[in-house]
Protein backbone atom coordinates (compact mmCIF):
# COMPACT_ATOMS: atom_id res chain seq x y z
CA UNK A 1 0.00 0.00 0.00
CA UNK A 2 2.79 2.44 0.91
CA UNK A 3 4.57 1.67 -2.36
CA UNK A 4 1.34 2.27 -4.30
CA UNK A 5 0.79 5.60 -2.56
CA UNK A 6 4.39 6.64 -3.19
CA UNK A 7 4.02 5.78 -6.88
CA UNK A 8 0.80 7.83 -7.05
CA UNK A 9 2.47 10.81 -5.38
CA UNK A 10 5.36 10.52 -7.81
CA UNK A 11 3.03 10.61 -10.81
CA UNK A 12 1.08 13.56 -9.40
CA UNK A 13 4.26 15.52 -8.76
CA UNK A 14 5.60 14.86 -12.25
CA UNK A 15 5.42 17.96 -14.39
CA UNK A 16 7.42 17.36 -17.52
CA UNK A 17 10.27 15.45 -19.09
CA UNK A 18 13.58 16.94 -20.12
CA UNK A 19 15.73 15.09 -22.66
CA UNK A 20 19.50 15.53 -22.72
CA UNK A 21 21.29 14.38 -25.86
CA UNK A 22 25.01 14.36 -26.48
CA UNK A 23 25.66 15.05 -30.14
CA UNK A 24 26.56 12.18 -32.46
CA UNK A 25 30.17 11.15 -32.96
CA UNK A 26 32.27 13.94 -34.52
CA UNK A 27 35.23 13.42 -36.81
CA UNK A 28 37.53 14.38 -33.93
CA UNK A 29 35.75 12.04 -31.48
CA UNK A 30 36.44 9.33 -34.04
CA UNK A 31 40.11 10.30 -34.33
CA UNK A 32 40.59 10.81 -30.56
CA UNK A 33 41.50 14.49 -30.81
CA UNK A 34 40.78 17.10 -28.11
CA UNK A 35 37.88 19.10 -29.53
CA UNK A 36 36.33 21.56 -27.07
CA UNK A 37 35.17 24.69 -28.90
CA UNK A 38 36.75 23.65 -32.22
CA UNK A 39 33.89 23.56 -34.71
CA UNK A 40 34.16 20.17 -36.39
CA UNK A 41 31.56 18.15 -38.28
CA UNK A 42 29.81 14.93 -37.42
CA UNK A 43 31.22 11.71 -38.79
CA UNK A 44 29.00 9.42 -40.88
CA UNK A 45 28.53 7.36 -37.72
CA UNK A 46 27.52 10.51 -35.84
CA UNK A 47 24.83 11.33 -38.39
CA UNK A 48 23.46 7.81 -38.05
CA UNK A 49 23.52 8.11 -34.25
CA UNK A 50 21.43 11.29 -34.54
CA UNK A 51 18.86 9.52 -36.73
CA UNK A 52 18.77 6.58 -34.34
CA UNK A 53 18.23 8.91 -31.37
CA UNK A 54 15.28 10.47 -33.19
CA UNK A 55 13.73 7.07 -33.92
CA UNK A 56 14.11 6.03 -30.27
CA UNK A 57 12.41 9.22 -29.11
CA UNK A 58 9.66 8.83 -31.70
CA UNK A 59 9.00 5.21 -30.79
CA UNK A 60 8.77 6.18 -27.11
CA UNK A 61 6.14 8.83 -27.91
CA UNK A 62 8.23 11.93 -27.21
CA UNK A 63 7.57 15.34 -28.66
CA UNK A 64 9.06 18.73 -27.82
CA UNK A 65 8.14 22.41 -27.60
CA UNK A 66 11.68 23.81 -27.65
CA UNK A 67 15.19 22.66 -28.55
CA UNK A 68 18.30 24.23 -27.06
CA UNK A 69 21.75 23.63 -28.44
CA UNK A 70 25.25 25.06 -28.56
CA UNK A 71 26.92 27.17 -31.24
CA UNK A 72 28.95 24.22 -32.53
CA UNK A 73 27.95 22.37 -35.69
CA UNK A 74 28.28 18.87 -34.29
CA UNK A 75 25.47 19.76 -31.86
CA UNK A 76 23.40 21.91 -34.24
CA UNK A 77 23.58 19.27 -36.97
CA UNK A 78 22.53 16.57 -34.50
CA UNK A 79 19.58 18.72 -33.43
CA UNK A 80 18.58 19.34 -37.05
CA UNK A 81 18.72 15.63 -37.95
CA UNK A 82 16.70 14.67 -34.85
CA UNK A 83 13.97 17.25 -35.47
CA UNK A 84 13.77 16.53 -39.21
CA UNK A 85 13.53 12.79 -38.57
CA UNK A 86 10.81 13.36 -35.95
CA UNK A 87 9.09 15.87 -38.27
CA UNK A 88 9.06 18.53 -35.58
CA UNK A 89 9.02 22.20 -36.52
CA UNK A 90 9.90 23.90 -33.24
CA UNK A 91 12.16 26.80 -32.20
CA UNK A 92 15.87 25.90 -31.94
CA UNK A 93 17.78 28.22 -29.62
CA UNK A 94 21.57 28.33 -29.77
CA UNK A 95 23.75 29.68 -26.98
CA UNK A 96 27.49 29.64 -26.39
CA UNK A 97 26.97 28.68 -22.74
CA UNK A 98 25.94 25.22 -24.00
CA UNK A 99 29.26 24.80 -25.83
CA UNK A 100 31.61 22.02 -24.82
CA UNK A 101 34.24 22.61 -22.16
CA UNK A 102 37.11 24.59 -23.71
CA UNK A 103 40.25 22.45 -23.80
CA UNK A 104 42.61 25.40 -24.20
CA UNK A 105 45.93 24.71 -25.90
CA UNK A 106 45.02 21.01 -26.20
CA UNK A 107 42.37 21.68 -28.84
CA UNK A 108 43.19 20.04 -32.15
CA UNK A 109 45.80 17.75 -30.59
CA UNK A 110 45.82 13.98 -30.27
CA UNK A 111 46.63 12.52 -26.85
CA UNK A 112 50.21 11.43 -27.43
CA UNK A 113 51.47 14.66 -29.07
CA UNK A 114 49.75 16.60 -26.25
CA UNK A 115 51.56 14.51 -23.62
CA UNK A 116 54.86 14.98 -25.44
CA UNK A 117 54.41 18.76 -25.47
CA UNK A 118 52.86 19.41 -22.06
CA UNK A 119 53.62 16.32 -19.96
CA UNK A 120 51.45 13.60 -18.50
CA UNK A 121 49.91 15.38 -15.50
CA UNK A 122 48.64 18.52 -17.28
CA UNK A 123 46.74 16.19 -19.62
CA UNK A 124 45.61 13.57 -17.10
CA UNK A 125 44.88 16.04 -14.32
CA UNK A 126 42.35 18.07 -16.26
CA UNK A 127 40.52 14.86 -17.16
CA UNK A 128 40.21 13.45 -13.65
CA UNK A 129 40.10 16.54 -11.38
CA UNK A 130 37.05 18.78 -11.25
CA UNK A 131 39.05 21.98 -10.68
CA UNK A 132 42.06 21.25 -12.92
CA UNK A 133 42.53 23.38 -16.03
CA UNK A 134 44.16 22.31 -19.28
CA UNK A 135 47.08 24.37 -20.60
CA UNK A 136 45.50 27.68 -21.64
CA UNK A 137 45.58 29.37 -25.02
CA UNK A 138 47.30 32.70 -25.57
CA UNK A 139 44.69 35.31 -26.41
CA UNK A 140 46.36 35.95 -29.77
CA UNK A 141 45.99 32.28 -30.76
CA UNK A 142 43.65 31.78 -33.73
CA UNK A 143 41.77 29.17 -31.67
CA UNK A 144 40.75 31.76 -29.06
CA UNK A 145 36.96 32.30 -29.41
CA UNK A 146 37.35 36.08 -29.35
CA UNK A 147 38.78 35.87 -32.89
CA UNK A 148 35.83 33.89 -34.26
CA UNK A 149 32.78 35.42 -35.91
CA UNK A 150 30.41 33.14 -33.98
CA UNK A 151 31.22 34.96 -30.76
CA UNK A 152 31.28 38.57 -31.93
CA UNK A 153 29.18 40.68 -29.58
CA UNK A 154 30.01 38.57 -26.51
CA UNK A 155 32.09 40.23 -23.81
CA UNK A 156 35.62 38.87 -24.45
CA UNK A 157 36.20 38.61 -20.70
CA UNK A 158 33.53 35.87 -20.63
CA UNK A 159 35.08 33.81 -23.42
CA UNK A 160 37.39 31.04 -22.16
CA UNK A 161 40.96 30.29 -23.19
CA UNK A 162 40.69 26.95 -21.38
CA UNK A 163 38.32 25.63 -18.71
CA UNK A 164 38.24 23.27 -15.78
CA UNK A 165 35.02 21.39 -15.20
CA UNK A 166 34.39 23.81 -12.32
CA UNK A 167 34.63 26.74 -14.71
CA UNK A 168 32.36 24.98 -17.21
CA UNK A 169 29.76 24.65 -14.45
CA UNK A 170 30.13 28.35 -13.59
CA UNK A 171 29.64 29.28 -17.24
CA UNK A 172 26.56 27.08 -17.64
CA UNK A 173 24.79 27.88 -14.34
CA UNK A 174 23.44 31.37 -15.23
CA UNK A 175 21.91 30.00 -18.43
CA UNK A 176 20.37 27.12 -16.54
CA UNK A 177 18.85 29.39 -13.89
CA UNK A 178 17.77 32.29 -16.12
CA UNK A 179 16.68 30.50 -19.31
CA UNK A 180 16.37 26.72 -19.14
CA UNK A 181 14.82 26.26 -15.70
CA UNK A 182 12.05 28.85 -16.22
CA UNK A 183 11.00 27.09 -19.44
CA UNK A 184 10.94 23.76 -17.60
CA UNK A 185 8.90 25.26 -14.76
CA UNK A 186 6.46 26.60 -17.36
CA UNK A 187 5.83 23.00 -18.40
CA UNK A 188 7.68 23.12 -21.73
CA UNK A 189 8.89 19.84 -23.19
CA UNK A 190 12.56 20.51 -23.88
CA UNK A 191 15.31 18.79 -25.82
CA UNK A 192 18.87 19.92 -25.05
CA UNK A 193 21.49 18.83 -27.59
CA UNK A 194 24.92 19.59 -26.20
CA UNK A 195 28.27 18.06 -25.33
CA UNK A 196 29.77 15.50 -22.99
CA UNK A 197 31.22 17.77 -20.32
CA UNK A 198 28.48 20.40 -20.52
CA UNK A 199 25.85 17.74 -19.98
CA UNK A 200 27.88 16.22 -17.14
CA UNK A 201 27.81 19.51 -15.19
CA UNK A 202 24.13 19.98 -16.09
CA UNK A 203 23.51 16.61 -14.45
CA UNK A 204 25.35 17.98 -11.42
CA UNK A 205 22.70 20.70 -11.19
CA UNK A 206 19.83 18.27 -11.75
CA UNK A 207 21.00 15.49 -9.43
CA UNK A 208 23.04 17.53 -6.92
CA UNK A 209 26.13 15.48 -7.64
CA UNK A 210 29.48 15.96 -5.97
CA UNK A 211 32.55 16.89 -8.05
CA UNK A 212 33.83 13.33 -7.71
CA UNK A 213 30.52 11.90 -8.93
CA UNK A 214 30.50 14.29 -11.89
CA UNK A 215 33.94 13.17 -13.02
CA UNK A 216 32.74 9.56 -13.06
CA UNK A 217 29.71 10.30 -15.24
CA UNK A 218 29.69 8.74 -18.71
CA UNK A 219 27.53 9.91 -21.61
CA UNK A 220 27.44 8.02 -24.88
CA UNK A 221 27.07 9.95 -28.13
CA UNK A 222 23.59 9.96 -29.61
CA UNK A 223 21.80 8.29 -26.70
CA UNK A 224 18.83 10.29 -25.29
CA UNK A 225 18.80 10.62 -21.49
CA UNK A 226 15.38 11.40 -20.01
CA UNK A 227 14.79 13.34 -16.80
CA UNK A 228 11.37 13.35 -15.16
CA UNK A 229 10.94 16.63 -13.28
CA UNK A 230 8.48 17.99 -10.74
CA UNK A 231 6.82 21.43 -10.65
CA UNK A 232 9.95 23.02 -9.21
CA UNK A 233 12.11 21.54 -11.98
CA UNK A 234 13.73 19.05 -9.61
CA UNK A 235 14.64 15.62 -10.89
CA UNK A 236 12.48 12.71 -9.76
CA UNK A 237 14.33 10.08 -11.76
CA UNK A 238 16.27 9.64 -15.00
CA UNK A 239 16.76 6.88 -17.54
CA UNK A 240 17.97 6.30 -21.08
CA UNK A 241 15.07 6.24 -23.51
CA UNK A 242 16.13 2.81 -24.81
CA UNK A 243 15.82 1.48 -21.26
CA UNK A 244 12.34 2.88 -20.65
CA UNK A 245 9.93 0.46 -19.04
Amino acid sequence: MRQALAATDNVQSLMTRLVLLRHGQSIWNRDKIFTGWSDVALSAKGEQEARQAALLLQQAGFTFDLCFTSMLQRATTTARIVLETMRLDIPVIQNWRLNERHYGALEGMARWPAIQQFGVWPILGCQIKFDAMPPVLHRDDIRYPGHQRLYHGIDPSQLPAGESMQQTLARLTPYWLDTLLPEIQAGKRILIVSHRNTLRVMRMLLDQLTPLQVMKQKLATGRPLVYELNHQGRALRHFYVDQQR
